[in-house]
């Protein structure tokens, strides 16, 4: 294989990433709204109706919003997926409203 070279992330460059440390960071049910957030940009930006900096601003969005509830049951994990989902939807109307 040769020599592996690791060196830390540029999370400016890769602002999700310092979003998904974040998530990370917080638990409960921060990782599934991040992937719900995330997975809704996503579709937007594949859409026409999201920049590609825009994927972050959306996920940040919902990130700031989020208190991390306990996750203790799968419906735990749905109900927070739902809730970032309709969250992260009215962030990318907003920004088409705009």
């Amino acid at each position: 294989l040769g020599t592996l070279t690791f060196e830390a992330p540029d999370l400016d460059a890769f602002p999700c990433l310092r979003l998904a440390y974040r998530a990370a960071d917080d638990g409960g049910d921060a990782a599934a709204t991040l992937n719900a957030a995330n997975e809704v940009a996503v579709a937007a930006f594949l859409d026409g109706r999201l920049s590609w900096p825009g994927i972050a601003d959306v996920v940040g969005e919902v990130l700031e919003g989020h208190r991390p509830g306990n996750v203790t049951t799968i419906e735990d994990v749905v109900e927070a997926d739902d809730r970032a989902r309709r969250t992260a939807a009215a962030a990318v109307d907003r920004r088409n409203a705009a």
